[in-house]
């Protein structure tokens, strides 16, 4: 009996990964003290946690552009595999002084194999004008943090 359900357990699990689209995600974060956090659920399955701990495609850089009362985050996208990725999508949260200031996306499209793609977006939120002003009249701290997330697709 034990045999049958670990045979079961483990088709299940060939199932799911065979089953779920091939996306991946990848996460960066860019500021002055740039980091990474990664949480785990204990809920998790064995398929998902292969699935995450699998090496990404894609490698990012960040970069900034004009940042006042408009902030405009620049993101190089490395595809570092031999597949071609399509449907490749950057999102972006801005925070100032630890505060959520905005988002933005951009659709970049398709990045062939080896090859590198530019994506940027322009945040433009009244919570980053009032920001702004707040800094320009009271001179308080500006400390920009953004993170950003790639996401895309690929034939495997």
């Amino acid at each position: 009996m034990r045999s049958l359900a670990g045979t079961v357990l483990v088709a299940a699990a060939a199932a799911t990964l065979m089953a779920s689209p091939a996306t991946a995600s990848s996460g960066t974060s860019v500021a002055a003290s740039s980091g990474t956090s990664v949480a785990a659920s204990s809920g998790m399955s064995v398929a998902a946690e292969t699935a995450a701990a699998q090496a990404q495609l894609i490698r990012t850089k960040s970069y900034w552009g004009h940042c006042e009362d408009t902030c405009r985050v620049r993101v190089r996208i490395t595809n570092v595999s031999r597949k071609n990725l399509f449907n490749v999508k950057l999102n972006v949260n801005l925070t100032i002084n630890g505060r959520k200031a905005g988002a933005c996306y951009d659709n970049v499209g398709r990045i062939n194999a080896r090859k590198v793609r530019w994506a940027s977006c322009t945040v433009r939120t009244r919570t980053l004008t009032r920001m702004w002003s707040n800094f320009i009249d009271h001179h308080g701290r500006y400390y920009r943090h953004a993170r950003t997330n790639v996401s895309y697709r690929y034939y495997r």
